[in-house]
């Protein structure tokens, strides 16, 4: 048995078992990642995508997932590679891809506009070791590397990647214990120090869906927009207001459908509420 650390949950994994997030496991008495070059995703999308407004917008980027996710949200629209019934059978069926083929492939494309690669769609920091090895090669080549994640990780995994990864869409979720804890199965704060680390370290832009009854009020957007205001940069020069923020529509799926997609009007009053504090406010998905 051997005890993990790359999120808040510490999984304790019995020999040959699996952590929570499915993708985690015990080889010989080590930790390793079970999920280490399964690719069940893969696609040149636009940059807009991830999403990123303000990082090489009109260019494409090659993005790539596998499976498993430390977080539980119920209204997660990759569930069928992240923590579904579906996403299990991923660990004996997702192609291998080495780093080494992802960082030729990304470069073959560059012709058709592509700047590097994206680790997305699941949650790539439960499968860090992947992302730093093909990273590390990718930025060899001259070419960018982006993280799309929910930032429940410990700042040693961010200090083990930082040195390769140019930007990333971080979701904060939210800004209250009980959504995080409850609904999300998750921790706030390690996503906080997680976010703040990060500025320090890259180009960082943020996303918060919005989901009816949960997350949906002025007041809490306020709070957590004043909180991104404040974020501090490598050199403790303030960094907050010029980070950008996508507030974004939910729409029904998965576990939670009931109730109806977010008011678009909500997020449009939404999004001028964060920018009391912020510079950069972006609806998303109206």
């Amino acid at each position: 048995m051997a005890e993990c650390d790359v999120c808040f949950r510490h999984c304790k994994i019995p020999e040959g078992g699996i952590g929570f997030c499915g993708a985690r496991t015990c080889e010989s008495g080590r930790i390793t990642a079970r999920n280490y070059g399964r690719i069940t995703s893969l696609a040149l999308d636009p940059v807009e995508k991830k999403p990123l407004a303000r990082f090489y917008p009109g260019y494409q980027i090659l993005s790539v997932g596998s499976y498993g996710c430390n977080l539980r949200c119920p209204f997660c629209q990759n569930y069928q590679i992240s923590w579904s019934k579906e996403a299990e059978r991923f660990a004996d069926r997702a192609d291998f891809m080495s780093p080494e083929e992802l960082a030729q492939l990304a470069d073959s494309v560059r012709s058709r506009g592509n700047i590097g690669v994206a680790f997305t769609y699941n949650e790539p920091l439960i499968g860090y070791e992947f992302v730093r090895d093909t990273a590390k090669l990718v930025k060899e080549r001259g070419m960018k590397n982006v993280l799309v994640t929910n930032g429940t990780a410990s700042l040693r995994v961010l200090e083990e990647l930082a040195p390769y990864i140019d930007a990333m869409n971080i979701d904060l979720k939210g800004f209250t214990e009980r959504y995080y804890r409850d609904v999300l199965k998750g921790n706030r704060e390690m996503v906080m120090d997680f976010i703040a680390g990060a500025v320090k370290v890259c180009h960082v832009e943020l996303t918060t869906l919005i989901v009816p009854g949960e997350n949906d009020t002025e007041e809490e957007i306020r709070e957590l927009s004043r909180w991104i205001a404040g974020l501090k940069g490598p050199e403790g020069e303030p960094a907050g207001p010029e980070i950008p923020l996508h507030i974004t529509r939910f729409f029904p799926r998965f576990h939670m459908t009931d109730r109806q997609a977010t008011d678009v009007a909500l997020i449009r009053r939404l999004v001028a509420t964060a920018k009391e504090e912020l510079k950069y406010v972006y609806a998303g998905n109206c």
